[in-house]
This record gives structure tokens, sequence and C-alpha cells, in this order.
């Protein structure tokens, strides 16, 4: 990451306590058996395999690096004292410790966070931990904390969950005519071709199912951070109003749909974490 992005508060010694800080809690963190999650979401679909999880990576963090650099050369790449940004670092600390319990993978990745100056209402986090938030999404929806760590803990999902794997290997094998079973004897070569495809990687469109998954994933990684769950339904109330509105900028409205339906189902997923947020909450204050 550049400069501009770096872990930092006030100087550069403590930008890498900072980050020192951020991968030790993802590596040292007790990984979370499948059996105590609170929420319910499904089975994995087994195309991923089809598409090498460090080639993905590696394909993310070129294009991330790109996004910055064009967001740097136009101005727009906020630092790292910026008290905008120093709020979207401190809620990455308390996330990534939860993360690497939904994959394995994600105690090796070297998360990064990074705001750029847009009107657009848009956030995304890649494979690999590359997440970057727009001011639009921030300033427009005024989102208090525990908004902003629903909108993470979502994006952080679809990354853990390998939903851009995913939907990039199911686009790959139908574009180029090569079915699951044809990949697994040996009649394509589907991984090579999909990981080349990196640069699609901000264009995929997950599916109802993918955005349900994210949704729960990320308020029981809130939860157990000590944000309160009751701000996604408020989030997703924001975001139905936003929809509501007139011109350009509602770009992760586009890939994120509200509606009752999501509100209702996070409503009646908000009880079963409501002792995770209570217990962290607790455990901070001790």
């Amino acid at each position: 990451m550049c400069n501009a992005c770096a872990f930092s508060l006030s100087a550069p010694s403590l930008a890498r306590r900072r980050w020192l800080h951020l991968g030790l809690a993802a590596l040292t963190s007790t990984c979370l058996p499948a059996a105590q999650a609170q929420v319910e979401v499904g089975q994995a679909s087994r195309m991923r395999h089809l598409v090498p999880a460090a080639q993905l990576e590696e394909a993310a963090q070129q294009q991330y690096a790109q996004v910055l650099a064009q967001a740097k050369a136009k101005g727009a790449l906020l630092p790292s004292t910026h008290p905008q940004v120093q709020r979207l670092h401190a809620i990455a600390q308390r996330l990534i410790p939860f993360a690497h319990a939904w994959n394995d993978r994600a105690s090796q990745w070297k998360w990064q966070v990074a705001l750029i100056r847009s009107d657009d209402i848009n956030a995304f986090c890649m494979p690999g931990g590359k997440i970057a938030f727009f001011t639009g999404i921030l300033e427009k929806l005024r989102l208090s904390d525990d908004e902003v760590a629903m909108i993470m803990g979502h994006e952080m999902a679809h990354a853990l969950r390998e939903h851009a794997r995913e939907q990039l290997a199911k686009n790959t094998a139908t574009s180029i005519g090569i079915s699951l079973g044809a990949q697994l004897l040996g009649l394509g070569d589907v991984g090579s071709y999909a990981a080349r495809l990196g640069g699609q990687l901000l264009s995929l469109n997950f599916s109802r199912s993918d955005e349900t998954d994210a949704d729960l994933v990320g308020l029981e990684m809130a939860a157990r951070a000590g944000y309160n769950p009751q701000a996604a339904v408020t989030l997703w109330e924001k975001m139905g109003q936003a929809t509501g509105g007139s011109g350009p900028g509602l770009s992760f409205l586009s890939t994120h749909p509200s509606g009752p339906q999501r509100i209702r189902q996070l409503q009646a997923n908000v009880p079963k974490v409501l002792g995770l947020y209570q217990s962290a909450r607790q455990n901070a204050r001790r």
C-alpha cells in the first residue's frame, strides 16, 4: 500500500505498530468452530475450487493497488491522518480478529483499508482483505460507528466466504463452455483463465443468497467485535431511503438492493447475536 494509506495515526512508527497489531490479532484469535456460529449460512459452492485462491488474491492485490494509485493521482486518496481514515482503521482492528473463523486463509491476509474521496455510496472488500470505502457512503448516510461496522463486516464476509472466487469461476466456466464435471476431469483450465480475469473483481454481481450470506456473517462478526447488531437494521433502512433519491452515486445500492425482506431477515437474526454483543461490551468494560 502507498504511504498515504499506511495504518498510521500520528507517526510512521505508530503506523507500523498498528499494522503489527492488526496482523497479530488476525493470527492469534481463536478460530470459531462452525457449531458455535450463531447465524445459519449455506454451504459454499464447490465451483470456487476451480479458481486457485492464491492466484485470485494476488490479482486482487494488483487491482487494489491500481485503484489506490488512480485515486492518489486525482488527489482523492485520503491520508492516514484524516479522522475518517483513523475511524475506519479502528473499526477494522476490532473486526479482523473474528475473520479467520470463517476462512482459514484470512490469518495469512495482509489486511488493508483505504478511504477514497467520492460522492459514490460505495464500499468493497476484495479477496485477500483489501478494503476500501468511499466518502459518499459515510457522509450521505451519516453512518454511526455501529453502522459502518455492519457495512465493513458485510464486505469482509463476501471475501471470507469467497463469493468473488465462486462467481468468477461460474462466469468463466460458462463463457468458455466448460462444466464443473469437465474441469474436474481435466478437460479445461478454468482456474488459470479465471485468475487472468482478476480485473473483473469490482464488476462482479453477487447472488441474493451471497448477499444474505454476507449480511448474516457480517452481523455476527460485528456483534462479536462489540458493535450493536440493531445497527444492521437502521443501516438498511437508511439504504432504502437513499434508493428513493435521484442522481448518480448509488453504486453500492445497485449491487446491494435494500428492501423489506432484507430488513425482516436481519431483524430475525439480531436476537441470535445480541448475547455476543452484550458479552463483548462487558469484556470491554473490564
